[in-house]
């Protein structure tokens, strides 16, 4: 009953001095933040932009479930979301204080020792689509790679 995965993500842009601390991202940029959820299959099934780049993932997440044309989850259905984000009905975040990252099980050659770390290593696996839809759509459209 998984709908897909949601993540957000950063698009630089070019604002006015005195918006710049709000746009500021953590690592010094002037950005906006993006919410975006993507079906199974990649298809991006729903959109939030203009998000300050300073805005934590979890308030943009309650922004888009409470618009009235915003986000909706189907009763018994939940979306993967990343640690950013917590678990509640309908998103369904990994275990903390364990390896999570595709990049920490080091190809294959670290096998995950607990309960914990297999469910991280599968959920990490499947909400890998979110992070391929973003990178495909930055790599298609060479205007989000850039400040606007």
């Amino acid at each position: 009953k998984c709908l897909g995965a949601l993540d957000g993500t950063m698009i630089l842009v070019n604002v006015p001095c005195e918006d710049r601390p709000k746009y500021r991202t953590n690592k010094g940029t002037l950005a906006m933040n993006v919410l975006g959820v993507c079906s199974p299959e990649m298809d991006f099934t729903y959109i939030l932009p203009g998000w300050e780049g300073s805005a934590h993932d979890g308030r943009i997440l309650r922004d888009a479930i409470f618009r009235s044309n915003g986000l909706k989850v189907l009763k018994g259905c939940y979306y993967l979301c990343d640690g950013g984000y917590t678990n509640g009905e309908g998103f369904l975040a990994p275990y903390r204080g364990h390896l999570y990252h595709l990049k920490e099980w080091n190809k294959g050659a670290r096998q995950p020792l607990t309960v914990e770390e297999y469910f991280n290593l599968r959920h990490a696996k499947a909400r890998n689509v979110i992070e391929r839809c973003f990178g495909l759509l930055k790599g298609r459209w060479g205007i989000l790679r850039s400040p606007s």
